[in-house]
């Protein structure tokens, strides 16, 4: 019997791509460029936030006044470092991506969309160069909100205006590989599936009482079956 309709909501960085580095060497490229700061970032929170908030913790660290219109600068350096730094990188797509999108994208009751922390154009060049870009339909992005928490209703509205379909929270799955996505996805009251491909283990996802985990994506039919995708 074929599954319900369902919304995946996708994680983008440790989730389907590791990147290599591009995002954090960015950052430091920015505050170099536009401050004269040298810094490695130590102790800001980079998984699993959104590039807006990850900013804002930079120039707070710094004491640099937080104002819209430094962080927009920010971030728009940001985009342009990002783009030279992907092509430079040893990054890649993350086992069983490719294959599970592919297979996702085939069965009519799935509609894939994004639920990152990347600004929407930070998203587009990062899976742009790793060629995914287009098995996404729409997403929820830092440029909605600071706050991940927030992004649930941005993608649940845009499901609506697409497909002219109310996505109950039962039928919404937030797929990620931190507790903040964990965490966003019990915001909405979606089923929340963690993945242990980023910088947390699973044992430290499992604290964070996600309804499902899984080490990796490599086992495509497996986790279809399994998920009811």
């Amino acid at each position: 019997m074929q599954s319900s309709r369902r919304l995946l909501l996708f994680d983008i960085d440790g989730t389907l791509i590791d990147s290599g580095g591009a995002g954090i060497q960015s950052l430091k490229d920015v505050l170099q460029q536009q401050f004269g700061i040298s810094d490695d970032l130590r102790g800001v929170e980079v998984a699993g936030k959104t590039d807006t908030g990850i900013v804002h913790q930079i120039l707070r660290k710094m004491r640099i006044p937080v104002e819209d219109e430094t962080t927009k600068a920010f971030l728009d350096l940001y985009l342009e470092f990002l783009a030279k730094e992907l092509p430079l990188r040893d990054g890649r797509v993350l086992p069983g991506v490719p294959e599970l999108l592919q297979r996702l994208r085939e069965r009519p009751q799935n509609v894939l969309a994004l639920l990152t922390g990347n600004l929407e154009r930070g998203a587009k060049l990062k899976l742009s160069h790793y060629g995914i870009w287009d098995f996404f339909e729409f997403g929820a992005f830092a440029d909605d909100h600071h706050d991940r928490n927030e992004l649930g209703p941005f993608a649940q509205r845009r499901a609506r205006e697409k497909h002219a379909i109310d996505f109950a929270a039962a039928e919404i799955d937030v797929i990620g590989d931190t507790p903040h996505d964990i965490a966003c996805g019990k915001a909405i009251g979606a089923r929340t599936i963690a993945v242990a491909t980023g910088t947390f283990s699973r044992v430290q996802l499992a604290e964070h009482q996600p309804d499902k985990i899984l080490d990796d994506f490599a086992e495509v039919e497996s986790i279809i079956s399994n998920l009811g995708w």
